[in-house]
């Protein structure tokens, strides 16, 4: 059992330290792509479905016109501890193909279904600057209503478009030319550079598995202890035991029970 619960723990603390791995990796990604110089959308994602993942953060530029009728909200959108949405505009390419730009984030209104207002992209050709990130996975059990996603799924997306659509990755807004009539949804925040806890807890992890290795032996010796009471070597090392205790003087708590006890 003991060699069981060893085992888990480092388990636990080898998952730890992967996941430290992790966060230093998206550490790094931040560094080196979230102030990086704009390259070509088309360069970035050659193909309608590709994206390396060390491309996140990256920013791109591209030129093209928003299809505002097929806006649409990305509900579950908490931020600085507020509900909220994600405001997804369709980006039609001059190649036909259509990339989806997060414009920003909005509050939640009066009616908690949608924002009060929702800004109206700029009208025309617009050259926008956006930094790339994956589409996320869809979650079981989460609807969404007309004009809404639960995630930021690009294949439901572009199903929904029915015409062709970038899957790899999208794109959160940082800037688009000419500025718009009214101002955008907040833009998204700067990650944090911060790895976490996770180095403590895998060390916490190891140190547990040490200790049930210790509690183990103190209970194999307890036990040796008690099945070996009446051997003279056992008797003995407790009598010196009891002489030592006897010579040295008694704890303050040692001298408060005495005292209780004479009471009685």
């Amino acid at each position: 059992m003991t060699i069981l619960f060893a085992i888990s723990c480092v388990a636990l603390g080898m998952w730890q330290f992967a996941r430290r791995d992790e966060a230093r990796l998206e550490m790094t990604r931040i560094l080196e792509n979230f102030d990086s110089t704009p390259v070509s959308l088309t360069d970035a994602l050659p193909a309608l479905d590709a994206f390396n993942a060390d491309e996140k953060w990256l920013p791109v530029t591209m030129t093209g016109t928003y299809v505002a009728e097929d806006e649409m909200l990305v509900r579950g959108r908490p931020r600085d501890g507020a509900p909220g949405f994600e405001v997804l505009t369709p980006l039609r390419l001059p190649s036909g193909a259509v990339f989806i730009v997060d414009r920003g984030w909005l509050p939640t209104g009066e009616s908690q279904d949608a924002p009060d207002h929702i800004p109206t992209p700029p009208r025309g050709e617009v050259t926008v600057v956006a930094r790339l990130k994956a589409g996320e996975p869809s979650i079981v059990g989460r609807g969404a209503i007309p004009g809404q996603v639960a995630t930021i799924e690009l294949p439901l997306i572009a199903s929904m478009l029915a015409q062709p659509t970038y899957t790899g990755a999208y794109g959160v807004m940082t800037s688009e030319s000419p500025d718009p009539i009214e101002a955008p949804p907040a833009s998204v925040q700067r990650p944090q550079l911060d790895e976490g806890p996770h180095l403590s807890y895998a060390f916490q992890w190891i140190l547990f598995a040490i200790m049930g290795f210790i509690g183990l032996g103190w209970a194999i010796r307890n036990e040796w202890r008690i099945r070996n009471a009446d051997d003279p070597k056992e008797i003995e090392r407790n009598a010196g035991v009891r002489a030592k205790k006897a010579l040295r003087s008694p704890s303050d708590a040692e001298i408060e029970d005495q005292l209780m006890d004479e009471s009685h």
